[in-house]
């Protein structure tokens, strides 16, 4: 009985550290740098577990995104530009793969900026730095 316990508390104390990094992250921001923007587009729950191009598994439920070239880690600026609303991702995966896009977004990031429903906006891309 307590076996399954101590799993439960294990996994969540794993997700409040991925949070808390992530809040770090987001905290020691300094800088923003345009980099262009054009179609996104975001990809769900059919490819929840699947290993991404960094290694790790991907969880539409965080604030992820695929990119072609920006290096793994880099935290992204997205900015629907019909509605303003913004989100910040973190670069875990290569793509997108659909002609004309340039960055496919996790399903959490696509409902926080208001694309869930169209599955595709046109966006501002911002790399943040720490410097």
């Amino acid at each position: 009985m307590m076996i399954p316990l101590l799993l439960t508390v294990s996994a969540a104390a794993q997700e409040v550290e991925a949070v808390d990094q992530a809040d770090q992250s987001v905290a020691d921001i300094d800088e923003e740098t345009e980099i262009g923007g054009g179609m996104a587009s975001y990809y769900g729950n059919e490819l929840a577990g699947n290993r991404t191009a960094s290694g790790e598994r991907f969880d539409p439920g965080q604030l992820t995104a695929a990119h072609r070239s920006l290096p793994f880690g880099s935290m992204v600026r997205v900015t629907n530009t019909s509605n303003g609303d913004s989100v910040i991702v973190r670069i875990n995966d290569r793509g997108p793969f659909a002609h004309g896009r340039v960055i496919d977004v996790s399903q959490a990031a696509a409902r926080e900026i208001g694309m869930h429903r169209s599955g595709t906006a046109r966006v501002k891309l911002a790399l943040l730095s720490d410097d």
